[in-house]
């Protein structure tokens, strides 16, 4: 595998991760509206529930200060060492990069973001989470 191969599978990798963080954030939103109504208790678990808000905190903040998501400016990095100017690649690369990037004007990412942070925050109110593990009863 030369140079350019590493890079280009590099960007590859970078673009599954950015992939598998907008699922966590989609799904995990459903996974605790759902798992509450299912009685799944795991939904509810602090670090799932912190790590759930902090993701889309993050996304909403970076949308509000006009920055680029970190793991795009990589993609795009390891792409240029790649010397691939543009996407290219097989069905798969060119569907998750579909998923990913739109073209429309910013302020719709930072209302759609934001509205989508608000009622991940909201859950904290409808399903709050486990603070402390609950001492097993005798």
């Amino acid at each position: 595998m030369n140079e350019a191969q590493r890079y280009q599978l590099l960007a590859d990798l970078v673009l599954l991760s950015h992939v598998g963080v907008v699922l966590f954030v989609v799904f995990g939103l459903l996974l605790i509206v759902v798992g509450n109504f299912l009685g799944w208790r795991w939904v509810n678990h602090l670090w799932f529930r912190v790590a759930h808000l902090g993701t889309i905190a993050v996304v909403v903040l970076e949308a509000w200060l006009g920055v680029v998501c970190p793991l795009t400016t990589l993609e795009m990095w390891l792409r240029a060492q790649a010397g691939v100017a543009q996407y290219s690649g097989g069905f798969i690369e060119y569907w998750l990069q579909r998923l990913l990037y739109y073209d429309a004007p910013a302020w719709v990412f930072v209302t759609l973001y934001t509205a989508f942070g608000a009622l991940v925050a909201a859950t904290f109110i409808w399903f709050p989470p486990h603070w402390r593990r609950k001492p097993p009863e005798r």
